[in-house]
């Protein structure tokens, strides 16, 4: 059989940690493989060691037959291996084509960027695998899902024969989705091999054909997708078998927690991206908020936490106002906040776990005495964290959270918001970027804060998350609520409408 590529016994180990220990990946032409593991399986470091950013230990790297040493990206690029990162880089002033043109810039006599000749590509490229990006757009004014195609075209502008995929959708909206699939079918009829490194089974099933399995670092297996089931890869992927579904049993809602009322919120741009909203959540239940990304959910939890001032309307925590608190007030008043971007707003990442897991406590004691810190009871409260929420780290609360993976990062977030015990506990994209085994594990999590009488506002674009998790499913579309409906009575169609805008009245007309 040739192979496109060949990784065969790699392996790679950092202080303190073996990521890749004797993995092998076959890659066959016009195949999309995928490569599944949970966070901190190795699934990134591999990908690294063949697009050239980390070389092995150990182990041959084989491309088209012939073994090879991917020194740097360059060298990966000339081989005809692209990789598009999981968080983009691009740069946001420029326009798609001079993004794409970067580092291999056309050039009129040699002097001049020829951009114009650039940007016909672009769009020649864009048009066969039916990407419709614009070669003028700017990139800060396109969506998160068009910038992914733009670092997919700047792959095919290199004439990549193997692409890369790092967590392809973890950004995107269903819809994104969707479309994403069909592009990467469209890139392997032409003749591309593909290697996709994901962790939902969902999505192996519907696009990949084959699949190679990696836990804690060694290589489980590779499979045939079509005839292997959701439950079997699951337990190749976390070693036991897992649920899919959540378990808990009906709710009991107790007195208001959160009263949000005619709430308006401007964005960045003084648009009104919520308006007149309404909203409560009792003790004891768990609310979540559907809809398409961008319609208004940043915005909405952003003035119950403090990021944003709210224009007008009421929020009431534990029936007292809190608009005109600061955030640390709002926190100490019973707010929990499990953010939707753990970089920007959740962690410090230059910090060490100890010193993140006390962000929020660190000015009051057993923390700190007379205005410094005590490092005994830091380690002591982040060993509790590391220890309840099982964050696997290379050298337990000293290790700097930037070198934790981001199943990892997560996992200490919500431990440091559970551990403060808060009355509301706001979760937004809780499980972003998480394998089958810590979903799982965040979703028990949480309907334990339920389950001790705390009221949860879960935001999340998994509609199978909403579905669930929450007791009360809350519709919000441009800003506006379209309407809340009972989870158990509700499905992903009636929410899908209603995410469309359409009332659950016309839609069940």
């Amino acid at each position: 059989m040739d192979y496109v590529v060949e990784m065969e016994g790699i392996r790679k180990e950092f202080p303190g940690i073996v990521a890749n220990d004797d993995i092998t990946l076959q890659l066959q032409k016009g195949e999309i493989h995928a490569l599944l593991g949970e966070n901190g399986a190795g699934k990134s470091t591999l990908m690294s060691i063949l697009f050239g950013m980390y070389q092995p230990d150990r182990g041959r790297i084989r491309v088209k037959g012939k073994e090879v040493r991917i020194a740097n990206p360059n060298v990966a690029n000339k081989l005809g291996i692209g990789m598009v990162h999981q968080h983009f880089k691009l740069v946001e002033p420029f326009t798609v084509t001079e993004n794409i043109i970067l580092g291999s810039e056309t050039r009129k006599f040699g002097l001049f960027l020829d951009v114009k000749r650039a940007a016909k590509r672009v769009g020649e490229l864009s048009k066969q695998y039916g990407l419709n990006v614009d070669p003028y757009a700017k990139i800060e004014e396109i969506s998160v899902g068009m910038q992914q195609r733009v670092e997919i075209l700047k792959m095919l502008y290199r004439d990549a024969e193997v692409l890369i995929f790092d967590e392809p959708t973890a950004v995107l909206t269903p819809q994104e989705i969707l479309d994403l699939q069909g592009i990467m079918k469209n890139l392997t009829n032409e003749g591309k091999s593909i290697i996709l490194i994901t962790h939902k089974l969902k999505e192996i099933k519907a696009v990949a054909d084959r699949c190679t399995v990696i836990r804690r670092g060694k290589t489980i297996g590779t499979v045939q997708v079509a005839e292997t089931s959701r439950e079997t890869m699951a337990e190749m992927m976390v070693g036991r078998s897992v649920s899919f579904k959540v378990d808990k049993k009906e709710s009991h809602p107790g007195e208001t927690v959160l009263e949000v009322s005619s709430l308006t919120v401007k964005n960045s741009k003084k648009v009104d991206a919520v308006k007149s909203f309404n909203l409560n959540i009792c003790a004891g239940e768990i609310v979540g908020i559907a809809g398409v990304d961008g319609n208004g959910q940043t915005e909405l939890i952003e003035a119950i936490t403090g990021l944003h001032k709210a224009e007008s309307g009421s929020v009431l925590l534990n029936g007292k106002p809190i608009e005109d608190l600061s955030i640390r007030q709002r926190n100490e008043s019973g707010i929990g906040h499990i953010p939707e971007d753990r970089h920007k707003r959740g962690l410090v990442l230059d910090y060490t776990l100890e010193e993140n897991m006390i962000l929020e406590v660190y000015n009051r004691p057993p923390y700190s005495k007379n205005g410094l810190l005590k490092p005994g009871v830091m380690r002591k409260h982040a060993e509790h964290i590391i220890e309840s929420f099982d964050v696997r780290s290379g050298s337990g609360g000293r290790s700097v959270v930037r070198s934790l993976s981001g199943g990892n990062q997560q996992k200490a977030i919500i431990g440091r918001e559970v551990e403060r015990d808060p009355d509301l506990l706001i979760a937004v994209q809780p499980t972003r970027g998480l394998d089958v085994g810590s979903i799982e594990y965040i979703h028990r999590r949480l309907v334990e804060q339920r389950d001790k009488g705390k009221a949860v506002l879960l935001v999340s674009l998994e509609l199978d998350e909403i579905l669930n998790l929450s007791d009360r499913i809350a519709v919000i579309n441009n800003g506006e609520l379209v309407g809340i409906v009972h989870a158990a009575e509700t499905n992903e169609q009636e929410l899908g409408l209603m995410m469309a805008g359409y009332g659950k009245e016309e839609g069940s007309a």
